[in-house]
Order: structure tokens, then C-alpha cells, then sequence
């Protein structure tokens, strides 16, 4: 029978590697509110994200997790407050290609690196369906290119978040494509944007699916004309695609969303970080709420996985800016 002594010491070793264990997690975990910051203003789909995780998050790091939306300059303005904030894991970023690697590319004057930040998991990815104003003459995509190609007709208009987004890269690559004269106009984010669309503002857009398209379409405030794919996609499979037509066989696009840290934040805090929001989305309430804003919800993946997939989507988006000669403004 161990003597008291003997416990004492037991006792002792096993506090000693409880408060190692104790200083160790409080190291690699948050220790104060997190601001998720949002690169666009509230009431558009990464905002409608943004707000389907935090609550999950902040149970999960134990920690009140706060969205903060801050717009502008394709998204570049948040990301860079992302950067100039500790590298602690307390400033956390919702970006996606267009505001790290898509907005370098098209303004000089930005001068952040997609490499300078550190992907803890995609949240959703996004296949992109067009839109158009409600009483504008075409049915489809061919239908809306012949339109734009008919001799003294003003140049169609179609809108994005922000000059070098996604969305205008899809613009430019279309109008590249097809020979069509279209005029692009840039907003600060997408909730604007569909609210001049609804207006009969702007002639079209291609963004992300959103479940919201649904009820503005039955309203009378837009239409919905097509997925910017070669085929049909099970979020909406009543809407044609472009592939459908004669055009655009092999256009396509989608994006993704993610959340992201800058890279020199530590590997322990990383991996808390990381774990946290794979906890997050494994969970099927969350899975739920994000598939009902028309988004994929993603699976967990390692940190190693998710900076190879962004390398690649840089290369990818960097080669696409050369072959539809985007220059930077």
C-alpha cells in the first residue's frame, strides 16, 4: 500500500502535469473576444455566414467571437486591418480568392500576398449563377450576349463587388469570350449591388447562389437566367445553364469562402483554431443553416490540405488575369 508520502508525490506530479497541460492549452487557445471581420456590409451572403458560425465558434473557443463588416477596395481594406492586427489568433478573416488573391492583381496600390495569410479551413464554396433585371429582353445567357451584340445598342452593364472581384474577372472573361461590349460597375459589396440590380440599375451580375435570389425572383425584383457552369446544379436544378446554350459550352465559375489568420501566427494557436472550427462544421446544425443560404458547406480538412488548395488557386486566378489582359489601376 503506498505510504503518504508516496501519494503526496503522486499527487504532486500529476498537478504539476495537469497545469503543464492547463499552460499549454491556454497558450494555443484565445484568450479574449475574437473579431471576425467580414469584408462586405451587412445583409449580403458572406455577412449571412459570418453569423451562421459565430455563435457555434464562440462556444467552441469559449470566447465571445464578434463580426465586424468593413467594406471596400474589393475587400482589401479588412484583410489588411486582418494583417496589421496581432498575429495572436483574436483577428480572424473571412476571405475568399477575391480579396487576397484576386484584388492584388487588378490594383496596384493594393500590396497584400495571398501568402501572407494562413487558411484554417474553407466555411463554403459557391457555384455563381447569373442574374438579370427584371424586364430585360433575354430569357438566357445567348439570349442576353445577342442582345449586347446588336448594332446601336448601348453596352450592357454588369455589376461587382469591386473592380479586379471574381465577379468582374467573370465579366471581363465573358465579354472576352463572346465579343460582347459590356460595361462593368464596381460596389463596395453585394448587398448594394443586388438592391441596383432589383432597381433595374445594372442590366446583370454573376455571383454566388444565394437562397434569397428565390424569393426577390418571385417578387418581380429580378431573374434568375442561369447557372455559370457547363451543367445544372442540384442547389437550383429548375435553372438552366449556361452549358445548355451555344456559347459557352465550358464557361464556369465558383468560388469559396474561408476563414483565415495571418501566417505568422503560432502553430499552436493554429491548431486550436483550426480545431474549433472543425468542431464547428461538423455539426449538422450548422451544416443546415449553411446550406440554407444556397452555399456548400465544407468539410474539415488539414491546414496542409487548405494552403495547398490556395496555392493552386492563386496560380490558377494569376494565369486567368494574363489571358483576359487585366491591368492593374
Amino acid at each position: 500500500m503506498p505510504q503518504p508520502s508516496s501519494l503526496r508525490s503522486i499527487a504532486s506530479l500529476a498537478l504539476a502535469a495537469f497545469c503543464a497541460i492547463q499552460a499549454h492549452a491556454s497558450d494555443a487557445c484565445v484568450s479574449k473576444p475574437v473579431t471576425l471581420v467580414v469584408p462586405y456590409p451587412a445583409g449580403g451572403l458572406s455577412d449571412v455566414i459570418a453569423r451562421t458560425l459565430h455563435p457555434a465558434l464562440s462556444r467552441q473557443l469559449n470566447q465571445p467571437v464578434l463580426v465586424e463588416n468593413l467594406s471596400g477596395a474589393s475587400g482589401s481594406i479588412a484583410a489588411n486591418k486582418v494583417l496589421s492586427a496581432p498575429a495572436d489568433g483574436h483577428t480572424v478573416f473571412l476571405g475568399s480568392p477575391n480579396e487576397v488573391i484576386l484584388a492584388p492583381l487588378a490594383n496596384a496600390a493594393i500590396k497584400l500576398r495571398h501568402d501572407q495569410f494562413r487558411v484554417l479551413n474553407p466555411v463554403t464554396y459557391n457555384p455563381l449563377v447569373l442574374l438579370a433585371r427584371r424586364d430585360l429582353p433575354a430569357q438566357n445567357v445567348d439570349e442576353l450576349i445577342a442582345l449586347a451584340r446588336t448594332p446601336g445598342n448601348k453596352p450592357l452593364t454588369y455589376g461587382s463587388v469591386g473592380y479586379g472581384s471574381l465577379y468582374h474577372f467573370a465579366g471581363e472573361d465573358l465579354a472576352e469570350q463572346t465579343r460582347a461590349p459590356l460595361t462593368h460597375v464596381p460596389y463596395k459589396g453585394g448587398a448594394p449591388l443586388l438592391q441596383d440590380l432589383g432597381g433595374g440599375v445594372l442590366d446583370f451580375v454573376m455571383l454566388p447562389w444565394g437562397t434569397m435570389y428565390r424569393g426577390m425572383a418571385e417578387q418581380g425584383r429580378l431573374k434568375i437566367m442561369g447557372w455559370v457552369a457547363p451543367q445544372r446544379d442540384a442547389l437550383a436544378p429548375d435553372v438552366p445553364a449556361f452549358g445548355e446554350g451555344k456559347l459557352l459550352k465550358g464557361f464556369e465559375y465558383s468560388t469559396w469562402a474561408g476563414l483565415m489568420v495571418r501566417k505568422e501566427t503560432p502553430a499552436a494557436t493554429l491548431a486550436c483554431l483550426h480545431q474549433a472550427l472543425a468542431t464547428v462544421l461538423n455539426q449538422s446544425e450548422i451544416q443546415q443553416a449553411l446550406a440554407g443560404t444556397g452555399s456548400r458547406p465544407a468539410k474539415p480538412q488539414t491546414l496542409e490540405t487548405s494552403a495547398r488548395q490556395f496555392d493552386a488557386e492563386a496560380l490558377r486566378f494569376q494565369a486567368l488575369a494574363k489571358r483576359v489582359n487585366l491591368q492593374p489601376q
